[in-house]
């Protein structure tokens, strides 16, 4: 289910935008792509590409979340940027990875369809975060 909702358009000097999800979703690809999209716009680009440490960790699990940050703007900028002002998350494990750096009234996109009971447990939540608040 969509949920559309009405906001004002904001003109931003910058922004800070992080794919996550499991290792091997693809999350660098996403990334990239959009790192390519914005530069062909002519916005200047800074990125992160978050790696798990672990080998392979298991589908679903907090230590098997893969990133990447895309820091972008029409001005100079020089670091990939410290808070999120998007947070696209593919599973609940991603989500509880990083929500912790998305600002306060960021948009936060999410696969709800991943938001199943098995992944819920795997990432640690009792609840269904999308339920409870």
């Amino acid at each position: 289910m969509a949920v559309q909702l009405e906001h004002p358009v904001e003109e931003l000097e910058s922004v800070t935008i992080r794919f996550a999800g499991d290792s091997g979703d693809g999350m660098q690809l996403a990334g990239t792509q959009f790192t390519n999209s914005s530069a062909i716009l002519g916005n200047d680009i800074a990125t992160f590409p978050d790696f798990p440490a672990e080998i392979r960790a298991p589908a679903g699990t907090l230590a098997g979340v893969s990133g990447f940050q895309v820091h972008f703007s029409s001005r100079d900028i020089h670091t990939p940027g410290d808070s999120l002002n998007t947070l696209v998350a593919m599973n609940p494990a991603a989500l509880k990875t990083n929500l912790k750096d998305l600002q306060s009234g960021g948009i936060l996109i999410l696969n709800t369809d991943a938001f199943t009971t098995s992944d819920l447990h795997k990432a640690g939540y009792k609840t269904n975060p999308l339920e409870d608040g």
